[in-house]
């Protein structure tokens, strides 16, 4: 299941020079296409010389399949799945700790809204759609962020709990993405594993525009965002749904066992993927109001809500196209 579906839309320019000072007609495009983290990754990258940028994206997948290793519910032997399976994960990666600890930052900020620990909600709903009070509240108390204890020698989890982080890992996977590239000396790239980053602008002197997908209408959008160096991270209520309605899908508010009542989908532009990808599910939780607050706390951070009725609510300055 494609975690994230989009509309990517470019537009061009003649006669521009490029950070280096690099005629446009000179840089070479080349894109490549994957399947990790549960959805299909595509990298765009712009170089003067089309064997760095075959490097750096072979570097860039290599670091992407090293991300999935650790983090994806898809793999039998991810670390997570280890973790999930046993209950407890000795000599973690690093990269499971970092990113497990940013989780549970994410909870704490939140007041739980944001919950690495619902995996047991969407096990349930799985099973058979829209679970009855008795098994729903049973299941409910598992989902408890202050139980999970992690240090770098160890992750243990509470009895009978499991983690997914499907809503904190593919940002981090397109922040790992935009490190590698750079490395690599790339200066102009769009990157989607499964949320939205931009190095620069595009080569031509304009923003990349991404078109968000609308809710309700596949291959239709609701608004347009221009990205910057910046990331852009989405959560629907139609990327996995357990009922017609969409009223029961895979996000789940931890106080109730429940999906959120209220919005349909939210993006988030930040500095950085994880911080969008995180917020994108803690304010669909949170809902408008204090979901508006949350961003508008948040550096760098803008974000664009679609109510169920299909009205837009923003923070002022998302990087929405007229």
């Amino acid at each position: 299941m494609n975690r994230r579906r989009f509309i990517t839309l470019a537009v061009g320019a003649g006669g521009f020079l490029g950070l280096a000072g690099i005629p446009r007609e000179r840089l070479v495009r080349v894109e490549r296409k994957a399947w990790a983290l549960g959805t299909e990754i595509s990298l765009v990258v712009y170089n003067e010389d089309g064997a760095v940028a075959e490097r750096a994206l072979s570097a860039a997948f290599k670091a992407l399949d090293e991300v999935e290793n650790v983090l994806s519910l898809f793999r039998p032997q991810s670390q997570i799945s280890c973790l999930n399976r046993d209950g407890v994960l000795d000599r973690p990666h690093p990269d499971l700790v970092h990113v497990m600890r940013e989780a549970i930052a994410w909870s704490r900020l939140t007041d739980g809204a944001f919950a690495p620990t619902v995996q047991p909600l969407w096990k349930l709903h799985a099973q058979g759609g829209v679970p009855n009070p008795g098994p729903l509240q049973a299941t409910r108390q598992l989902v408890d962020w202050r139980k999970v204890a992690v240090d770098a020698r160890r992750v243990r989890l509470g009895p009978g709990q499991e983690v997914t982080l499907n809503g904190i890992a593919q940002g981090f996977a397109a922040d790992r993405v935009r490190d590698v590239l750079k490395a690599h000396g790339i200066r102009y790239a769009l990157a989607n594993s499964g949320e939205f980053g931009a190095i620069h602008q595009k080569p031509e002197g304009e923003s990349w525009r991404i078109g968000i997908q609308h809710p309700r209408i596949p291959e239709a959008h609701v608004a347009l965002a221009e990205l910057d160096n910046c990331f852009l991270a989405t959560s629907g209520d139609y990327e996995t749904k357990f009922s017609e309605d969409f009223s029961a899908h895979h996000i789940f508010d931890p106080a109730t066992g429940r999906s959120p009542t209220v919005l349909s989908s939210v993006s988030v532009v930040a500095p950085t993927g994880l911080e969008a990808d995180a917020l994108s599910t803690a304010i669909f939780v949170l809902g408008p109001d204090k979901g508006l607050e949350l961003a508008s706390s948040r550096s760098g951070v803008e974000a664009l809500m679609v109510l169920k009725n299909g009205d837009l609510v923003s923070t002022p300055n998302f990087p929405r196209c007229a």
